[in-house]
């Protein structure tokens, strides 16, 4: 019993550290850390860079209008302009909680546009948990600024 307990304390200090490690004064990350000293871009100079560039290695920073319902694996963010951004997460490596909506964030990672397939449009619709009547009214590809997100921070 001694050799249990004596596991159980290691145990919790471990899972209280490891905690710890992904929470800063500014709110909870997820994915890779970052400074958050570095400077956020607007999104005229994103636009910019993307005349000539396919994607931009940045920082943006925004309010969460919707995540996944199923878990939390993509979000759309409200940027400082009202241009809204698809995020996805590099490598399906880490995902945010459901109820992250509403809150700011700051995401660091590569923007670039794209065309949205039918095929997606309608998987990201059922995630969201639109109906099948909604499902079936998306018939046609759509242009959109898409975001992928190698780490995040949603703020408090």
């Amino acid at each position: 019993m001694r050799y249990f307990n004596i596991f159980a304390v290691t145990f919790l200090i471990f899972l209280v550290c490891s905690v710890h490690s992904q929470e800063s004064k500014g709110g909870r990350f997820y994915g890779a850390e970052f400074s958050s000293e570095k400077k956020v871009e607007s999104f005229d100079a994103i636009t910019k860079k993307l005349i000539s560039n396919d994607t931009v290695q940045t920082r943006l920073s925004g309010k969460i209008k919707e995540v996944c319902q199923a878990k939390g694996c993509w979000m759309k963010v409200v940027l400082e302009n009202d241009e809204e951004v698809f995020v996805r997460f590099k490598d399906y490596g880490f995902f945010v909680p459901t109820d992250s909506s509403d809150k700011n964030v700051v995401m660091n990672g590569v923007v670039f546009a794209s065309e949205m397939s039918v095929e997606d449009q309608k998987h990201y619709a059922k995630d969201r948990g639109d109906s099948p009547a909604e499902i079936a009214k998306i018939t046609t590809p759509k242009k959109q600024l898409r975001f992928e997100a190698n780490g995040v921070l949603i703020q408090n």
